[in-house]
């Protein structure tokens, strides 16, 4: 099973099986968002991707299945996140860049793939040098009302791929990766999966005629 981790970009995000593709819950603050029609949303939505895209630069990742997308991760510095003015955990920190939806089609739940998203968000931000962290608002409530799951990402999630409380909440606590110390995570992670690589990859026997082309191609 070939998995990935791509750029996000309005392609590959028509092609997410997600209902969050149609939510506009971070993109609009709740007066903007009442205003929106239900056959406005997804073209609302891809309009603030383009307009992040254009302004900033890469605001997600998309993991892929056997070509297949099945997942998703959103992030944006918070002069593009309107809903934050809402919530009582907030302002997110001024060197920080805000994670907003993270989805994973339910199908492949528990195989990884959210901890391969967080880890791409870490390592283009990284790459990118401009801020120092990640932040989310986490949800410890019930799944519905206005900070429920489908908009917020599970703070027992978040712990788990790296973030920590920053801020505590009873329902939204604001939580903080530190990008400085996910470098030698990150590296720690490449290294391991070559190694997987290695372990699982056929292994064949070519000529030695065929030993350099092998090796031209790697």
């Amino acid at each position: 099973m070939a998995r990935r981790i791509l750029p996000l970009t309005l392609d590959l995000f028509a092609e997410v099986p997600a209902p969050c593709r149609a939510c506009l819950f971070w993109e609009r603050d709740p007066v903007g968002h009442r205003r929106v029609s239900s056959a406005q949303t997804i073209g609302v939505k891809e309009a603030w991707i383009s307009e992040v895209l254009r302004e900033w630069g890469s605001c997600g990742r998309v993991a892929v299945v056997d070509g297949t997308p099945v997942g998703f991760v959103l992030y944006a510095p918070p002069v593009f996140v309107p809903r934050v003015a809402s919530f009582p955990s907030g302002p997110v920190s001024a060197d920080a860049v805000l994670m907003t939806t993270v989805w994973i089609d339910p199908r492949h739940v528990g195989g990884g793939i959210g901890r391969m998203l967080v880890q791409g968000m870490a390592r283009d931000l990284v790459q990118r040098g401009q801020f120092r962290a990640i932040e989310a608002f986490g949800d410890v409530g019930p799944l519905s009302g206005i900070h429920g799951r489908r908009c917020a990402a599970p703070a027992d999630f978040l712990g788990r791929v790296g973030f920590k409380t920053h801020r505590d909440h009873p329902t939204v606590p604001r939580m903080r990766m530190d990008l400085k110390q996910t470098v030698t995570w990150i590296d720690d992670f490449e290294s391991a999966w070559e190694r997987l690589r290695e372990v699982v990859r056929p292994r064949s026997h070519p000529s030695p005629a065929s030993t350099e082309l092998h090796r031209d191609g790697e």
